[in-house]
């Protein structure tokens, strides 16, 4: 069951909604108009994932006895987006080791190879099957299994849609397979295998996340009911960046999770709403999103609950902002330079326009010192700091996102690439062209070669920074590249500067 706080104001689009509460519930393709009804007629069945995902139970049952079996104490999850973001939140809530790698980032990608791997069961989870990043992280992990004299087929789980490219090599090696619902997008996933499996894995009772689901669901049909409330709050011209904080409940990272789920649900065609992840206790002023029922705006129920209500906000908030939930045009435009440039790479990538001895930074503008870049960021209507680091040991760059937005007075964002380019990457470039951004990129000293793409993992993960950045760029919106020669030492300039801007 989910309550709401702090949400009274009733308008005119709760009546809209309530027209079709019961079509959604029927999974009624064409309620986002003719354009979006082909893409519709097959990402609807989330809407059911409460009940028909009761037919995983067996399935992973068996699963989860054959990896005591082989006695997995170290679970490691390869995926991007909403592949990894739902297993990671559930994890967190219920206090289970998981390790997440949704990266490209060499030193992120070490410290997951650093597990025991005889003792460790490596889940493999990518829709597509084709995704770069999970594609290069499962080559990895396979090739290291064989060389540590391990059989792959005893540490390796796959969660792919069927027929995938990796539902065939899955098979074609004998590796354990669980196939999803290929009509539910990755980020409507959350109660499908992808989400479920690695919480089986790590001995979670999934039936109760069903269970609370469907209970919170049952009433989402009734007049004026949560899911109404809500998304017509998260539509109103005050929330076009809503803030969302979790670190004083016990869902840490749900916010994360719907960062991606709305912001690329609805981030197209020039409109869409832009969550702003919050790392600071917010003022009780600043109308932030909690998940306290303490706070004065907050959405209280438990996480199976959580995790439908928001899915039904995000469809029925597109459905007031015009747009198609179910579809990401502009993902593939990075992905597509990203290939590019590693097909055609050279090692010549541009002089600096201002270098120290511990950042470069690559910029159209010529100014004098870091400060007058960090203090010139803020040109457009939110600011968003993309940091291709390794967030296993560089938590403290976040600080730079209170800093900046402190001293900028815009509503500003942090993701960790490539991560956010399954996220809110979509929203950069197909959301209003309000932004500037800031990328952060490192040196690393750790090389680690992709098995049969001739490239490492440190140039896969620059080649992704540059194509957004070329993405960005085209559109002529203010953007830079902050290389930082040593990580740490970069880091503490970074916050160093920052925190002597003066207002």
């Amino acid at each position: 069951m989910i309550k709401l706080h702090g949400v009274n104001n009733r308008d005119s689009n709760w009546d809209a909604l309530n027209a079709i509460t019961t079509r959604l519930a029927n999974k009624d393709s064409s309620i986002w108009g003719e354009a979006a009804q082909a893409e519709a007629s097959i990402r609807l069945d989330w809407v059911d994932l409460p009940e028909v995902s009761r037919d995983l139970l067996p399935v992973l049952d068996a699963l989860s006895a054959w990896s005591r079996e082989m006695g997995h104490r170290n679970f490691i999850l390869c995926g991007m987006g909403g592949s990894s973001l739902a297993p990671e939140v559930i994890a967190a809530h219920y206090k289970r080791s998981l390790i997440i790698l949704d990266s490209t980032q060499p030193d992120q990608v070490n410290d997951a190879l650093k597990s025991k791997l005889s003792e460790s069961c490596i889940i493999v989870a990518s829709k597509s099957g084709s995704t770069i990043e999970t594609a290069s992280q499962k080559a990895l992990f396979q090739e290291a299994l064989v060389s540590a004299g391990l059989d792959p087929r005893n540490h390796m789980v796959i969660v792919t849609d069927p027929d995938s490219p990796l539902h065939q090599s899955a098979l074609n090696n004998g590796l354990k397979v669980v196939t999803a619902n290929p009509k539910v997008g990755g980020r409507f996933s959350a109660l499908s295998a992808f989400g479920l499996t690695p919480a089986a894995l790590i001995g979670i009772d999934v039936s109760v996340l069903l269970d609370d689901a469907y209970e919170a669901a049952k009433r989402f049909t009734e007049p004026d009911s949560v899911v109404v409330a809500f998304a017509a709050l998260l539509a109103r011209p005050d929330f076009a960046f809503a803030k969302f904080y979790d670190r004083n409940s016990s869902f840490p990272g749900l916010a994360d999770w719907i960062e991606q789920l709305i912001a690329e649900s609805t981030g197209k065609d020039g409109r869409g709403v832009l969550p702003v992840v919050l790392t600071s206790q917010p003022s009780p002023e600043s109308n932030a999103i909690t998940f306290n029922e303490n706070d004065p705006l907050s959405v209280v129920g438990n996480l199976g609950a959580q995790f439908i209500f928001w899915e039904w906000v995000t469809a029925l908030l597109c459905y007031l902002l015009k747009v198609d939930p179910f579809n990401q045009p502009n993902v593939a435009e990075s992905k597509d330079r990203t290939g590019k440039i590693l097909a055609n790479w050279s090692n010549d990538l541009g002089r600096p326009v201002l270098e120290s001895e511990t950042l470069a930074i690559y910029s159209e503008k010529s100014l004098d010192s870091l400060e007058s870049y960090l203090a010139g960021a803020g040109s457009s209507n939110y600011l968003s700091i993309m940091a291709y680091l390794n967030r296993n040991t560089s938590q403290e760059v976040i600080q730079l996102r209170d800093l900046l937005e402190s001293y900028l007075k815009i509503s500003t964002t942090f993701g960790w690439g490539p991560r956010f380019l399954h996220s809110t990457g979509q929203f950069h470039k197909g959301g209003p062209l309000v932004g500037s951004f800031i990328q952060i990129t490192t040196a690393t000293e750790v090389k680690i070669p992709i098995p049969g793409a001739g490239y490492g993992f440190e140039r896969l993960v620059l080649a992704q920074a540059l194509g957004d950045f070329e993405a960005i760029k085209m559109r002529q919106l203010p953007v830079m590249r902050i290389h930082l020669k040593n990580e740490r030492a970069g880091i503490a300039e970074l916050l160093a500067v920052a925190k002597n801007l003066k207002n």
